[in-house]
């Protein structure tokens, strides 16, 4: 397996730091956040979702950056960290350019999220209309389309994401599996999850969450934490992962804030590093 870092975890270092330290830390490759910051956050402080200094532009300009910067530091890009939402094909296509010009070959895309009144299957509908232009602009492009087991959208769990794309062409369409996600919501066992997802693995993501309990007592909340402590079991994971014969890409986001970038870049390879050399 080889390791990268999806750059929204290094809100205040800019691309070309951020690269000489990802390759100083020794990871073998970059995911880059790609996504416009709004104007009106441009001078707050640096944050993973808002004034994010890691974050590369939909621009052709941008996508010549992320191919040099990864070449001059020796990474690989596997996969583009886009923020589209379902139904923006046209950002689907700038994305595929973008990635085609980049050397990467493979883009996220959104999926329906929960937190509206409309029914389950109209949900699931506009998600397969949606991933069937985007199959088409794959085929198109040469860029495979990964959607991610998020919480808080219809692809939350292995099982889930599984129905939403297996009717696609898995060349085309994949997903990415996110043990970290999945404490928020779609927990299933490790190695059962990734046996269904089957040919439509895609990608993988790490980082790690853990429950409060509220100070009066009730329903307990997760909260990002880091990857050594908190309810994802990696040793697990990572036995998962052999068992279905994956060989791909861990790439770590890691929102805990535990350490520095600089820190938790080193501390987080090293942890990953552990945990897969074990056997038990």
């Amino acid at each position: 397996m080889k390791y990268g870092v999806f750059t929204v975890m290094l809100p205040d270092l800019t691309p070309e730091e951020a690269a000489t330290a990802i390759r100083q830390a020794g990871y073998d490759g970059v995911e880059w956040r790609v996504t416009a910051t709004p104007a009106e956050v441009k001078n707050e402080s640096p944050s993973f979702w808002r004034n994010n200094l890691c974050t590369l532009t939909p621009t052709p300009s941008d996508a010549q950056r992320a191919r040099a910067l990864a070449a001059a530091a020796g990474l690989t890009i596997p996969n583009l960290g886009t923020y589209i939402v379902v139904g923006d094909v046209a950002a689907v296509e700038t994305a595929m350019q973008f990635a085609a010009t980049a050397g990467s070959p493979a883009i996220r895309v959104g999926v329906a999220r929960t937190d509206t009144p409309e029914p389950y299957q109209v949900l699931f509908q506009r998600s397969l209309d949606f991933l069937q232009e985007v199959q088409t602009l794959s085929q198109r492009y040469g860029v495979k389309a990964l959607i991610e087991m998020h919480h808080g959208t219809i692809a939350a769990s292995a099982s889930a994401a599984r129905r939403l794309v297996e009717n696609f062409d898995p060349a085309c369409i994949g997903v990415i599996y996110d043990c970290g996600n999945m404490v928020f919501e779609g927990y299933e066992d490790y190695r059962r999850g990734l046996e269904i997802l089957g040919p439509y693995l895609g990608h993988v993501h790490v980082k790690n969450a853990a429950f409060e309990r509220p100070p009066e007592g009730g329903v307990w909340r997760p909260r990002w934490a880091p990857l050594h402590d908190g309810v994802v079991d990696f040793r697990a994971l990572f036995q998962g992962l052999r068992s279905v014969g994956y060989d791909g890409w861990i790439v770590v986001e890691d929102f805990s804030q535990h350490y520095d970038s600089y820190t938790a870049l080193r501390e987080n390879l090293k942890f990953l590093q552990t945990c897969n050399s074990s056997k038990k």
